[in-house]
């Protein structure tokens, strides 16, 4: 009898420990996961981001207007932020959460509409009250706010009166906006970023009109062969314009730096041609130098002033030095890896993305993009920062947005290893570019909890704590991805291999 129950007992070790590799191999996600905090440098910041729009909700509270956002969600039959996470309520409750997690730093927006409701005059008091009491409460438990001035979110007063970021009018209503929150929090906030992932911001809200304001050659309204062009530029004008204003009338005391954040995709050529060679060159200069060239070197890319001519805007030779070196660090927004292809022969129809044509790429991601399947590929983020060191002085950098979305499902989300996974393999990257050479000094994990989803509404999620958005109190609770990332920060290397993995899973189904 004894002969039977060791054979039962050699199956159940053989696939306890098949699991156990699998399980390894999966959290390596192709790169070596052999590494603590401690291996990166003593100031390296990490922390975790939410956005005024996703995590706010009192839309309309408090004096309060409506952003684009708000006209946008309102206009369709989607979800919408109007309650949210109900961070305006239940902010200390969330710094408590930061706190036990152990974050170096959060990284927030600001509400233009909600600070300045019409864009540009009077300052709503009620407003500014919150933002203080949460940037006081955040300082108070030792957390270092990050603090976006523009996350896709303009007051809905400026797009009707002259056509927001179309016009040159916003540089002037943005530079007063940021003197306002520089005057008002920057004797605690050290680290702004003007303008949120300007690229795909532009190419989303005045190419493909599927972000607020919607505009594009198939929309209702715009021109996407020249209104993203123009956009682009008076971004970089506006940061440029509040960067100078930073610099001349409050670093002296402040001491803070002021940044600039571009959404950045990982790129491979999609064969080993001649042409798609040619094509990669094109993608980087199209999607990165768009913006970074002109604040690393004063101008766009040669390349691009051939493509687009008299469609590209042209920086004066004032213009070019107020934006050369403008912005203190790179803010870098990343999720995606894609193959590129040459695609200057494919034909355009109407709906097609003009910037993509004027590109002449075509991309291929890798897992499945629309249906929100990120591959972990942490190779393209080792590639972003590469690139960006190689190409543009190795500014200082930082990982404003990493992370991995997965549906909502409230019985099984606390149970998020694809998001371990995910952010394991991609923080070992960001810990080899670092050993390699780029002055990469943060990372922050989106998002801290689930939020509205600019791109998803609430049927996919990237937090590390799961939000019960059907419950009138918005019960907010630990993932998987929660635990295993406070582990990490404070040093506990226990839960950072597949065995300890295993523990957390043990120990959140006790606790559950």
């Amino acid at each position: 009898m004894e002969q039977p129950r060791k054979r039962r007992m050699d199956r159940i070790t053989i696939f306890l420990l098949a699991a156990t590799l699998a399980l390894s191999a999966a959290v390596r996600g192709g790169c070596d996961a052999n590494y603590s905090r401690n291996d990166f440098p003593h100031d390296f910041a990490f922390g975790s981001a939410i956005s005024a729009y996703q995590w706010e909700g009192a839309f309309d509270q408090d004096g309060k207007k409506p952003s684009v956002w708000d006209t946008f969600v309102h206009s369709r039959n989607v979800d919408n932020g109007d309650i949210a996470c109900d961070g305006y309520h239940k902010y200390k409750e969330d710094v408590q959460l930061m706190v036990k997690t152990g974050l170096d730093a959060i990284r927030f927006s600001i509400s233009w509409s909600r600070l300045i409701p019409n864009g540009r005059g009077p300052v709503n008091p009620k407003g500014l009250l919150f933002y203080k009491n949460f940037i006081h409460e955040l300082v108070t438990h030792g957390i270092q706010p990050h603090v976006t001035l523009y996350h896709c979110d303009h007051p809905q007063s400026l797009e009707d009166e002259y056509g927001g970021w179309l016009d040159r009018r916003i540089i002037k209503d943005f530079t007063a906006y940021a003197d306002v929150c520089f005057r008002e929090f920057g004797n605690h906030v050290k680290f702004w970023t003007t303008i949120n992932e300007a690229n795909i911001f532009t190419i989303g809200g005045y190419d493909g009109g599927g972000i607020p304001p919607g505009r594009c050659s198939s929309c209702l309204s715009g021109n996407s062969s020249t209104e993203p062009y123009i956009v682009a530029h008076n971004l970089l004008l506006a940061h440029a314009s509040a960067s100078r204003l930073y610099k001349q009338k409050y670093k002296g005391t402040q001491g803070g730096s002021v940044g600039f954040s571009i959404f950045a995709i990982g790129f491979r050529p999609g064969t080993d041609s001649q042409d798609d060679e040619m094509a990669i060159q094109r993608f980087k200069d199209f999607f990165f130098g768009w913006m970074l060239g002109p604040l690393t070197y004063g101008d766009y890319p040669d390349v691009m002033k051939r493509t687009i001519g008299t469609r590209l805007p042209v920086f004066t030779e004032e213009e070019s030095e107020q934006v050369k070196g403008s912005s203190d660090f790179v803010g870098i927004i990343h999720y995606l890896a894609a193959s590129v292809s040459d695609a200057q022969s494919k034909p355009f129809f109407p709906g097609d993305s003009r910037f993509f044509a004027d590109m002449g790429v075509l991309l291929t991601y890798d897992g499945n993009f629309t249906a929100f399947e990120y591959a972990v590929a942490p190779w393209a983020m080792e590639g972003v920062l590469e690139y960006v060191k190689q190409s543009y002085g190795n500014p200082p950098v930082y990982i404003l947005e990493n992370g991995k979305p997965m549906k909502q499902d409230l019985q099984l989300q606390e149970k998020d290893t694809p998001r371990i996974e995910f952010l394991n393999a991609y923080m070992g990257a960001v810990l080899k570019a670092v050993r390699n050479g780029s002055d990469t000094r943060g990372y922050f994990v989106w998002s801290f909890m689930d939020l509205y989803e600019l791109l998803s509404g609430y049927e996919f999620s990237f937090g590390l704590y799961s939000v019960n958005f059907s419950d009138p109190q918005r019960k907010r609770s630990p993932k998987l991805s929660a635990h295993w990332y406070s582990a990490f920060l404070k040093g506990n290397t226990n839960f950072l291999d597949s065995q300890g993995i295993i523990q957390l899973q043990s120990n959140s189904s006790s606790s559950s």
